[in-house]
């Protein structure tokens, strides 16, 4: 006979089989999601842990959530309802994906997902009986709006004798094995700083062209900012990565978990490899390469690079020689339609040309282990001497001094159908050339995507710049009775071509102005002796190429000679000035400007941020019109001066005309490849820095500081 306590004992048992059996052990589908149980072995041993998967089909659009949903969301929780004895681990989440809802991030799942999770069974387990698993599982599934969803799952497995046939894996279990991340083994630490954090991982074998894209996801919520982009640099035998700090994350984190997934190019396509990350907290040394590989796509870089050189056009670095091309397109205007489209492909290929050879310089001195950005050529003395007696030349032959064939521009009549498309052609070279010391809208996310990603990718995102540069020139060209609106070729083209001398001696004149403030006084006495020797050079060719053969021989060889003698000499010269006045330069001072400022150094930004100070820091170069035209009209006005004395806001300037590796380091962390770049660090020790537009006005200055 059972007693009561027996009778209850029973009762139990069958309340919660029952249970069990009410289970479905099939498929079950809601409105969203198709989820079932799914085992790594048809069948079980007693003692045995087997693999078990909750196998998700997600329709189209909608997704669910990793461990760490990011922005938004909840992760899927499964409550285990397993017979005595049988434990179940924690769940194996597969690498997440990037899942973008306007500004939002989400780190999920679209389509098809598999959560593993290993249960032991007990060795008490029945050979020849059933063993049932039952889970109740919860996610949260989102389009643009969300829905929590909840199904009650069951999978019952025979269990058989040790050393019998288990059978086949469920297909998903092996899918969802090679998604799940990788254990490494790398040493990694972090430091957080400025409002980011800095990761550093030792990986050895990774090359910077094969990558097509790396990201870290975090495990913990409320420690990164999940929607920032990324910024990244490759060295021989480490990455260095700078992620945007949450505002929650705590201040003494004493490790940072997470994925690392990699994407990379082989010959079979691209690999993905996710590995998990463990860094403890402790001092990393900023990366040396260009950053923010992935602060923006390869068709946004596209576009942006487009719409930077399209601006570019109207930037004052460019205007001198756009106007000696619109002056070509005139003389054009009545020419036939195919001698237009000529010229204006030749202008366009010399464009191109010229950005696809800066794009192979920049790829040469990468290879090479040197830090270097858009502009970046500006900063040897050498280039601005030799770019300063190029447009010093230019101003030479528009006003007439001397001839060779066409003028440079390709301006002028009567000219042979070759030389005409030489001058097109050079003009788009020179084009290029007068160009990189502006920084237009939109460059900066371009040229900073382009300089940390693959070779294909930096010439394609070049070239693209370029086209940008020369679309306007290829619409009119294309479309020649849009030349019908321009002025009748007449003699006032003459006159217009000596009057676009000045604004090329104009040039000339800034260079040799940004010569000394890199070489000092003897700078600029090599620059002038040297434009005095062309000048000479071309009044000696000019003058003697009318006489006879030997007088033209005798005239040219001199005038060559001593053309190369300016050159030459100014290369030597200026690169011994250069260090000289390095050598005896002292800490320039801002003391006397209408905005006072002090010299940036990573050490005097950190001093002032540990004391919780804001700080301004405007990096800049004197080659850099757009930095200087800021300046004049927005940072340097009694405004600002105000704003930043009544808020105790120190203004650190970083003067990047000469290679700065500091300086470097601070625009890689910002996803930069060149100046300007300004950003406000909020009084806080870890108050996340503003980083303000390229283009300044005085009421956005005052606005970004919190003062407008």
């Amino acid at each position: 006979m059972i007693g009561l306590r027996g009778v209850a004992a029973l009762l139990v048992v069958l309340i919660g089989t029952a249970g069990m059996a009410r289970a479905q052990t099939g498929p079950v589908s809601t409105d969203h999601v198709t989820a079932e149980l799914v085992a790594g072995a048809q069948s079980a041993v007693p003692g045995q842990t087997i693999r078990i998967g909750l196998h998700k089909q997600i329709i189209p659009h909608w997704h669910t959530y990793w461990e760490n949903p990011g922005d938004s969301g909840l992760p899927t929780t499964i409550e285990w309802k397993l017979p005595e004895g049988t434990t179940a681990g924690e769940i194996l989440w597969p690498a997440p994906e990037r899942i973008a809802v306007g500004p939002i991030m989400n780190y999920g799942y679209e389509g098809e997902v598999t959560l593993l999770t290993d249960i032991a069974i007990p060795a008490t387990a029945a050979v020849g009986g059933s063993f049932p698993i039952r889970a109740t599982v919860d996610w949260l599934v989102c389009e643009e709006i969300c829905i929590p969803e909840q199904v009650t799952l069951g999978l019952d497995l025979p269990i058989i004798a040790a050393g019998s046939d288990p059978g086949l894996a469920h297909p998903a279990i092996a899918a969802a094995e090679a998604r799940l991340p990788v254990d490494s083994s790398w040493p990694a630490s972090f430091q957080a700083r400025d409002g980011a954090i800095v990761l550093a991982v030792e990986v050895a074998g990774l090359r910077a062209e094969s990558i097509e894209d790396i990201w870290f996801y975090a495990d913990q919520w409320g420690v990164q900012n999940h929607a920032a982009p990324q910024a990244l640099s490759v060295e021989p035998g480490r990455i260095v990565m700078s992620v945007r700090a949450d505002d929650a994350l705590p201040a003494d984190l004493a490790a940072l978990t997470g994925v690392l997934v990699v994407k990379e190019r082989t010959g079979d396509g691209v690999l993905t490899q996710a590995f998990t990350i463990a860094a403890p907290a402790g001092a990393v040394a900023a990366g040396g390469g260009v950053a923010g590989f992935d602060s923006i796509g390869f068709g946004t870089a596209l576009l942006f690079a487009l719409l930077g050189g399209l601006i570019l056009n109207l930037m004052p670095c460019v205007f001198p020689v756009l106007s000696m091309k619109a002056l070509s397109l005139v003389s054009h205007a009545r020419s036939e339609p195919a001698v237009v489209r000529l010229h204006g492909f030749a202008y366009t290929a010399g464009v191109l040309a010229s950005f696809a050879a800066l794009a192979a310089l920049l790829v040469a001195l990468k290879a090479a282990g040197q830090q270097i950005g858009w502009g970046f050529q500006f900063q040897s003395p050498v280039f601005v001497l030799l770019v300063a007696y190029l447009l010093f030349a230019v101003g030479l032959s528009l006003s007439g001094v001397f001839t060779i064939g066409a003028s440079v521009a390709g301006v002028g009549s009567g000219l042979a159908a070759r030389s005409g498309y030489a001058g097109s052609f050079f003009t788009g070279v020179l084009a290029t050339i007068v160009a990189t010391p502006c920084t237009a809208p939109f460059m900066g996310a371009a040229m900073g995507f382009a300089l940390a990603a693959p070779t294909p990718v930096l010439f394609a995102v070049f070239l693209v710049l370029g086209l940008g540069l020369a679309l306007p020139y290829i619409l009119l060209s294309l479309f020649p009775p849009l030349l019908r609106f321009l002025p009748r070729p007449g003699p006032w083209m003459e006159r217009f071509k000596q009057f676009l001398a000045f604004p090329m001696y104009g040039a000339a004149v800034w260079l040799v102005w940004v010569l000394s403030l890199q070489a000092g006084a003897d700078g600029v006495l090599i620059a002038l002796a040297g434009m005095l020797l062309i000048a000479f050079a071309a009044w000696l060719y000019d003058t003697t190429r009318r006489s006879g053969r030997v007088g033209r021989l005798t005239g040219t060889g001199l005038a060559t000679l001593a053309a190369l003698a300016a050159i030459i000499g100014g290369y030597v010269a200026a690169d011994r000035a250069q260090l000289m006045s390095a050598q005896a330069s002292a800490v320039e001072s801002g003391a006397e400007a209408v905005t006072p400022w002090e010299a940036y150094t990573p050490e005097k930004l950190a001093a002032l941020r540990a004391e919780s100070r804001p700080v301004f820091v405007n990096f800049t170069a004197a080659w850099c019109i757009t930095c200087l035209v800021n300046e004049r009209v927005a940072l340097n006005r009694p405004a600002i001066a105000e704003a930043f004395q009544s808020g105790d806001i120190t203004y650190l300037k970083g003067d990047w005309t000469n290679q700065d590796k500091a300086i470097t380091e601070k625009l890689a962390e910002f996803g930069r490849s060149g100046v300007p770049l300004y950003l406000f660090y909020p009084a806080g020790k870890n108050a996340r820095p503003v980083v303000l537009p390229q283009i300044l006005t005085v009421d956005g200055i005052l606005k970004d500081i919190g003062a407008g």
